[in-house]
């Protein structure tokens, strides 16, 4: 499957989401967050999940675009939404749903620099816990034309799980206090 991807010079590349991409094979990165939610209150916060109630931290602002809202559905297989960030958007396709416990999604349009990196899709993944509580991770799937791979492979990945945490603790907010 073809997806168009605007670099970080304001170029549109095209990348297939099914192949392999030149930068080599994907990097897949899982942050965990527990939640004090049973899994219905948190699959029903994030499906509703529009906006995150607060600025990420001052090195995530120096980092990374700054999400601002999602814009679209998102409720179905196949239902295309938009993120906006400062800056720019991805486009995502849903591509799996497991009402419950696991949302899908692939990247097929990024037009956001994040350092010549292309988002390629992830998901979200509901456990429940003893107690009536909910693990809930993120994962990120992307390849980085950074080199050498040993140097950047885990600052990215760092990079990923800090923004990974501000967003899963906005949601744990706004889902615990509801």
């Amino acid at each position: 499957m073809q997806s168009a991807v605007k670099t970080d010079t304001g170029a549109t590349a095209a990348r297939t989401t099914a192949g392999p991409s030149p930068h080599g094979p994907d990097t897949t990165v899982v942050t965990r967050m527990s939640f004090a939610a049973p899994p219905e209150q948190v699959w029903s916060g994030l499906m509703f999940y529009e906006e995150i109630d607060s600025p990420p931290p001052l090195h995530l602002r120096l980092l990374l675009p700054i999400p601002i809202r999602t814009e679209g559905p998102k409720a179905a297989v196949g239902d295309l939404t938009t993120c906006v960030y400062e800056g720019g958007h991805l486009l995502k396709r849903v591509t799996r749903i497991d009402t419950g416990r696991y949302y899908g999604f692939e990247v097929v349009e990024q037009n956001l620099a994040v350092g010549g990196t292309v988002l390629s899709g992830g998901c979200y993944t509901l456990r429940e816990l003893p107690g009536r509580g909910t693990e809930v991770a993120i994962t990120t799937r992307y390849t980085s034309p950074k080199r050498p791979g040993w140097l950047w492979k885990p600052i990215e990945a760092t990079v990923c799980h800090m923004f990974h945490r501000h967003l899963l603790a906005s949601m744990r907010r706004k889902i615990e206090s509801a």
